[in-house]
């Protein structure tokens, strides 16, 4: 009795839904957040999208791609939503955002060799920055550089790369084209331990920030977003969303503290 009265106050705080409603989601190989298994899309993302698409009674599917090819999709209708991505101006501009999913952080990676601990901009006045771009890590290194000319620092020079990986390993090998690496903590830290990399280590927090999914302003149901987003909350006041995250070892952010906007 009690999940049925549950189940019918679900119902009731959710926009209405048509029948056979699906959203189709595109990701890219983003470890630990979102990867493959075999053949399934799997990760934290993952499994906090299918347990909201359980909730809601909807169909999803799940395409990784490429990161421009899974925005392509999503530009063009190809796909409704993709995950996991930071907040930017920009982006907020053709994409709705969810509830923030996760808690992460920039900072900066270095050679274990390397005295650095990074506490403020001119711990790395100066010196060679490896990051994956273009991306909204990349952007917000740039912001970073933006920021320490206003301020009379010298400034950083940013090495953009293709992908993360290869800026890793230029860093564990000692390439002098890089002293640093920018990047997402927990994805620094999953690809030192996929690479089998003995030589880096990860050298104090730039920025923390929450991630989201986005969902297409021109080609997915509003009503459909708004139903999906109310449901995330439900589960989120129910400790189901920080549980699945805590499986992950990864941080849920506090509810109500987000940083950045939600649903513009």
């Amino acid at each position: 009795m009690k999940k049925i009265i549950l189940t019918i106050c679900l119902s009731m705080a959710l926009p209405f839904i048509s029948e056979g409603a699906e959203l189709r989601f595109t990701t890219q190989d983003f470890p630990p957040f979102s990867y493959k298994v075999e053949d399934t899309v799997s990760g934290p993302a993952a499994d906090i999208i299918r347990r909201v698409c359980s909730e809601i009674n909807i169909q999803c599917s799940f395409e990784l791609l490429p990161w421009r090819r899974a925005q392509y999709w999503v530009k063009t209708g190809q796909a409704d939503a993709l995950f996991v991505i930071g907040w930017n101006k920009e982006r907020a501009k053709w994409l709705h955002f969810s509830p923030p999913l996760l808690e992460t952080e920039y900072g900066f990676f270095v050679h274990k060799d390397t005295p650095l601990y990074y506490r403020t901009p001119s711990d790395i006045s100066g010196f060679e920055v490896g990051v994956f771009g273009p991306s909204n890590t990349a952007s917000s290194l740039a912001e970073l550089k933006k920021h320490m000319t206003k301020s009379n620092l010298e400034p950083i020079e940013i090495h953009m790369v293709h992908d993360d990986t290869l800026a890793f390993r230029m860093l564990d090998r000692g390439d002098r084209d890089i002293h640093y690496v920018y990047s997402n903590r927990d994805v620094g830290l999953a690809i030192i331990h996929q690479e089998g990399l003995q030589n880096i280590r990860y050298a104090g927090t730039q920025k923390r920030l929450e991630y989201y999914i986005g969902f297409s302003r021109t080609h997915t149901d509003r009503q459909l977003v708004d139903a999906f987003s109310e449901a995330f909350k439900q589960l989120d006041k129910k400790g189901i969303i920080r549980k699945i995250l805590a499986e992950h070892r990864l941080k849920a952010p506090e509810q109500g503290q987000s940083s950045n906007k939600i649903m513009p």
